[in-house]
């Protein structure tokens, strides 16, 4: 069959070429991701319907057991142990994520605000975190929460904890670990769109008389919206499976997802069970970015 060639940057060819010529340049993407992202996917599926031997070998009997498990359902009955823990996953996650916004958009608008020559010093600042290793910035809250410095001894004060007793392991030491590493990965997306602002509409409806809340609702936040979203993925996402920060500042008594799931890949050895859990973290994560980005695009800003 003949092929109608056509004019392509100053270039005859046809449908055919440029079919050829953009699958060559889409194929080093395409297989990446197939081998470091679908791949290893599809082995988990698989994984997550096996079973674990005495030993801890992988038995290839397949069954939805460790689905039942997850859910609760054993041989002594149910329990609600591991729902529990993936729903406070998600709720450190959200949490983390809103304060996290909370945070960025004055600190953002401040760094915006700055001389063009000293702005590059502030971003500095904010990703100098990023230089350390999750670990070590981890471990400084035991420090910072420690019985003799301000925060404990306000704390106690207050009344919220005995005297000489650290601020951690707990909760309250798990969200702030969480919020301080997790912070740049919202602030920074979230700066390259409100560097861009046109401050031309705020000014406008600032002219028509609106109130704060409808400048923010109807001028700021649609035009910092593509960085906000990116922000929100890049926390929410890494924030539902993390397991160092609350291992160290929660001990024992906070579990979330990240931390069961690194327990059976290591002292447990059940992979299968392992897998099923990271399935439903996937599903999880799916989910939470599948509902924001319904919402995102229904909701309508008054």
């Amino acid at each position: 069959m003949k092929q109608n060639t056509i004019l392509w940057h100053g270039e005859m060819t046809t449908e055919r070429a440029l079919t050829r010529r953009g699958m060559s340049f889409l194929s080093s993407g395409i297989f990446w991701l197939t081998a470091f992202l679908v791949l290893p996917s599809l082995i988990f599926v698989v994984l997550s319907f096996a079973e674990r031997g005495v030993y801890g070998e992988v038995i290839w009997n397949f069954s939805f057991d460790n689905y039942k498990r997850l859910a609760g359902f054993s041989s002594f009955g149910w329990t609600p142990d591991y729902l529990l823990i993936l729903g406070r996953s998600v709720v450190v996650s959200l949490v983390t994520t809103l304060v996290s916004i909370l945070l960025s958009y004055p600190l953002t608008f401040f760094i915006a605000s700055r001389p063009a020559r000293n702005r590059f010093v502030w971003l500095v600042i904010l990703i100098i975190p990023f230089w350390t290793n999750i670990v070590i910035r981890t471990y400084a809250w035991f420090l910072l929460l420690s019985p003799d410095l301000p925060f404990a001894r306000f704390a106690t004060f207050l009344g919220f904890i005995p005297d000489g007793s650290s601020l951690y392991p707990s909760a309250f030491a798990v969200y702030i670990g969480m919020i301080s590493d997790y912070l740049p990965f919202l602030a920074l997306p979230l700066y390259s769109s409100v560097e861009r602002m046109d401050w031309a509409l705020v000014e406008a409806a600032q002219d028509l008389y609106a109130s704060r809340y409808r400048v923010f609702m109807q001028a700021i936040l649609p035009q910092t919206a593509p960085g906000l979203t990116v922000g929100i993925i890049l926390t929410l996402v890494p924030t539902m499976a993390t397991f160092v920060v609350p291992d160290l500042l929660g001990g024992a008594k906070y579990m979330l997802v990240g931390n069961l799931i690194q327990q059976q890949f290591g002292t447990s050895r059940d992979w299968p069970f392992g897998a099923a859990i990271s399935m439903a973290l996937m599903l999880l994560t799916l989910l939470s970015m599948r509902i924001y980005r319904r919402k995102g695009n229904t909701v309508d800003i008054i």
